[in-house]
């Protein structure tokens, strides 16, 4: 891709799916890095890589517990923790994490972003934390972000001191852009 380096791959290369490549494991969150001990790990196992794209790999983790977990991440050159990421990530591929949080509770009288005011008090769902805040459903095909100086009263020194994905949190809209689909939130009190 033009003008992605080797830093910026390194950093979104997880969070990449290229359903249509011709290596499966592109189409999951094993990160390239790991292809060769996923790989490793499937032959392990007594599977092929292209078993991955068809979803034939549903006992995987079973055959990996029989081997034994420690004994398969010392085989595969990992530790435990990565071996267990990559089972999860090569019997579902492709899936996004997200889609297993609980849905915001929705207002029935705000479905759009023009249904937004200023000053409006609503529940949302944090689907995205990032350094300069979060990023939070509110239930109208756009998040909302709650800047970093809008998550509390208190200075917060990182988003995810406060945050994590998933929370339920009360927002306050600050402004709406429906032009450039903007809505600005804060979750500080009156």
């Amino acid at each position: 891709m033009p003008k992605l380096g080797p830093k910026a791959f390194e950093q979104c290369a997880g969070f990449l799916r290229v359903p249509e490549s011709k290596n499966p494991l592109d189409n999951t969150a094993v990160h390239p890095e790991s292809y060769e001990a996923a790989k490793e790990l499937l032959s392990l196992c007594g599977y092929a890589v292209t078993d991955v794209r068809n979803g034939g790999v549903e006992g995987l983790r079973a055959k990996a517990e029989l081997i034994g977990l420690e004994e398969a991440a010392r085989k595969i050159g990992t530790g435990v923790p990565t071996l267990t990421d990559i089972i999860k990530e090569l019997t579902k591929p492709g899936r996004d994490p997200r889609d297993e949080l609980p849905p915001p509770l929705l207002r029935t009288d705000v479905l759009d972003i023009k249904d937004l005011k200023p000053g409006m008090e609503l529940k949302g769902t944090v689907r995205n934390v990032i350094d300069f805040g979060a990023f939070v459903d509110i239930g109208v095909h756009q998040d909302g972000l709650v800047h970093i100086s809008q998550i509390s009263d208190k200075r917060v020194r990182h988003p995810s001191d406060v945050l994590k994905v998933g929370d339920i949190v009360t927002v306050r809209v600050l402004s709406v852009d429906a032009v450039k689909h903007r809505i600005s939130l804060t979750m500080k009190s009156q």
